[in-house]
């Protein structure tokens, strides 16, 4: 079955129930991934401002969190999705929550090691776990039911996400967080006396902890999974050799999906560079201390959650593809105010942009698999890469904020992404697909009639 046979962006008209009774206990196992994924997203935020201290780094150096986490996404999506097209959803999902566990668990060796890298790498591994949760659970979800409901449902899984990056952020805030700032005179002081290696030893342990707690309960999750049953899902389990290349080239065909690839390419961008640099620009500009900044990160995230809950219910009198139009452009008009107005108004400014950002993922992830049929695993893996975005707009804003020794003007790249998302929306969403081209064939090669075998 198609994912998606009518516009995801259509106003919702169906009877059915968003979750068939049969598919419920399943359901809820994979929304509760959403909000498993959600968690080390954000902790990744309070790392960045974290690290920069615990290794004496710069913002540039510390946003290589963000892409080493992204890469793995990036690296990982394809492989997840031949592994479920040959193997299903179940043991792929399986996969991902092992390879997450073990990601967690390696931050023990890397804290008391002190070595930048090894949390890089463990950071890695953490994602590449996520690639196949996000790969799998996305187009899971939207098939669990009518595709009628698919950006309701989607969106409805994807409103938990926020709930765990409240708690990412909140876990990393109260126990990485140790709310000691020194100054310049009081590291020269310690230096002097011999203690600031020790200092940073401290700093560095404390991010260990929470990762292995969060490994157990992904362990925990991953056993569940395992006893529970999955509905059946066409084309599942069902590849051959040589069909991944041509579903691939196949989504060449489609430009509402291309399209939608660089929409979200530029959103994730967007909002893992806001929020990692969110903390920075709290400080900078209201000079608050990095406790009261981490929960202002929170707080913000507060507003992402009750946006996708917001949105969700919107999508019943609105179009889908409308509703993150108008949230794009509202964004824009945000960050431009961060950005000529530096201060509490920029600062409120952004912190509103969460609410507005909400929707895109799931909106974007639904809208671009509309009518794909076949080719659904293979684009929902594509649009899993799309996440790379955060990997490379994070350090851009890094780069900008190098350059311009501005907080608030390096807010000008998640601006430019959300023009990116609201052309998107307003446009290239509904792009039909072309026509197949005839493959040309050679002459020589072509079947003759049998008179001419005979002269041959």
């Amino acid at each position: 079955m198609a994912l998606v046979t009518a516009l995801p962006g259509s106003k919702e008209g169906s009877a059915k129930p968003l979750i068939p009774r049969e598919s419920l206990r399943a359901f809820v196992l994979i929304t509760g991934l959403f909000f498993l994924w959600g968690i080390p997203n954000n902790l990744n935020d309070v790392l960045i401002r974290q690290f920069m201290t615990s290794f004496a780094i710069t913002r540039l150096q510390a946003g290589l969190v963000q892409s080493a986490f992204y890469a793995g996404y990036f690296l990982f999506a394809t492989p997840a999705a031949l592994i479920m097209r040959r193997y299903g959803y179940k043991r792929g999902l399986l996969t991902g929550l092992v390879l997450y566990s073990i990601g967690t668990f390696l931050f023990l060796p890397a804290a008391d090691s002190r070595k930048y890298w090894l949390f890089l790498f463990a950071l890695f591994v953490i994602a590449s776990g996520l690639g196949f949760l996000e790969t799998g659970a996305n187009p899971l979800v939207a098939q669990m039911g009518d595709p009628e409901s698919a950006v309701r449902r989607l969106n409805f899984s994807q409103a938990f996400n926020p709930l765990g990056s409240i708690a990412g952020v909140l876990i990393g805030t109260v126990f990485i967080f140790s709310g000691t700032e020194l100054k310049a005179s009081q590291i020269a002081g310690m230096k002097l006396a011999g203690t600031y290696d020790a200092y940073l030893r401290q700093e560095t342990l404390r991010a260990a902890p929470p990762y292995l707690i969060l490994g157990a309960v992904v362990l925990l999750w991953a056993f569940l999974i395992l006893r529970a049953p999955f509905p059946p899902v066409a084309n599942e389990g069902t590849a051959d050799a040589t069909e991944p290349k041509s579903r691939y080239r196949e989504l060449l065909r489609y430009p509402h999906f291309l399209l939608a690839v660089a929409a979200q390419f530029c959103y994730v961008g967007a909002q893992v560079g806001t929020w990692s640099y969110f903390i920075q620009y709290v400080q900078d500009y209201t000079h608050l201390g990095e406790k009261m900044a981490g929960y202002l990160l929170t707080g913000t995230l507060v507003g992402f959650g009750v946006g996708r809950f917001a949105s969700s219910h919107w999508m019943k009198v609105m179009r889908a593809n409308v509703l993150m139009g108008l949230f794009a452009a509202v964004n824009i008009l945000l960050l431009a105010v961060g950005i000529l107005y530096p201060g509490w108004l920029g600062m409120w400014c952004v912190f509103f942009t969460s609410f507005f950002m909400s929707l895109m993922f799931p909106t974007i992830f639904a809208l671009g698999l509309r009518d794909l049929g076949p080719q659904t695993k293979p684009a929902a893996s594509l649009l899993v890469m799309a996440i790379i975005g955060g990997a490379i707009f994070t350090p851009l804003i890094a780069l900008v904020y190098e350059l311009t020794s501005s907080m608030a003007w390096a807010m000008i790249v998640p601006l430019g992404c959300y023009l990116v998302v609201a052309l998107y929306a307003f446009w290239g969403y509904a792009l039909p697909p072309q026509p197949l081209r005839p493959v040309a064939r050679d002459p020589a090669l072509a079947p003759r009639s049998g008179a001419a075998r005979l002269q041959g």
